[in-house]
């Protein structure tokens, strides 16, 4: 079973703390969440997760080494703008805001965003939505401003509340502290098999798209990993990467 750590976890941020390396000296910072299954800090203290092995295959393949930096969620935008990391490489969707600001690969896995609750809980879907029942979000999320506008429309009443990651979700939800969460199907599929909780279905928002974000400025970096990203698709470690973190792409 995979726990995160944040003992472990602020170690590991500490380990690559100073300034982000220029790619022009083929090493770069790639700016994480913990959260599995795509991004996470293991129980030896490392970065580990799809993205993180992803982009260090693709790093080998077009020369340059990857080390990962935990950044918080709401700041990770900032954090790549002021060049404190050159890359967002961890479960990282495609906005419109987002591609206006920064430079976005094509897509590489398309997700939904489902309802979680206690596996006990006996709400439905249409009660969880529409009952006025407390839901959390993620802080800074599209899925959060999402929630946030369908809130009274169509039906649909809730309060929201927020969390940081996906494993403080789900001791909420767990702890009773929400009725339920809202997050990325990747991540939920992930959690009911490591936690007390179920999928209660999907929050009848658009899908998205997950992919890697570089500045503006850093052509040369998109197209590598745009390259890489093809590749890696092509290539047995994909099927291999996919069975390892326990993603399917039929959601």
């Amino acid at each position: 079973m995979i726990r995160i750590s944040f003992i472990l976890a602020a170690a590991a941020v500490a380990l690559v703390s100073g300034p982000a390396p220029s790619f022009a000296q083929n090493a770069i910072v790639n700016g994480i969440e913990a959260d599995p299954p795509f991004a996470y800090v293991g129980p030896d203290g490392k970065a580990a997760g799809f993205d993180v092995e992803a982009l260090e295959w693709i790093g080998a393949r077009s020369g340059f080494t990857v080390e990962h930096r935990l950044v918080a969620w709401d700041t990770i935008i900032q954090s790549l703008l002021d060049k404190k990391i050159d890359v967002i490489a961890s479960g990282f969707s495609r906005t419109a805001e987002r591609t206006e600001q920064l430079s976005l690969t094509d897509p590489y896995w398309t997700i939904k965003e489902v309802v979680i609750v206690k596996k006990d809980s006996a709400l439905s879907l249409d009660e969880i939505l529409t009952g006025g029942h407390s839901i959390a979000v993620r802080t800074g999320s599209p899925e959060a401003v999402l929630m946030e506008a369908s809130n009274g429309k169509d039906g649909r009443k809730y309060t929201l509340s927020t969390f940081e990651t996906v494993e403080q979700a789900m001791a909420d939800v767990i702890g009773g502290r929400v009725d339920a969460a809202v997050m990325n199907s990747p991540f939920a599929d992930f959690a009911v098999k490591e936690q007390d909780v179920r999928i209660a279905g999907e929050a009848g928002l658009p899908a998205e798209e997950y992919v890697y974000a570089v500045n503006r400025e850093n052509s040369e970096l998109l197209a590598k990993l745009n390259a890489g990203l093809a590749a890696l698709k092509a290539d047995p470690f994909w099927k291999t990467l996919k069975d390892k973190y326990r993603l399917d792409e039929a959601r």
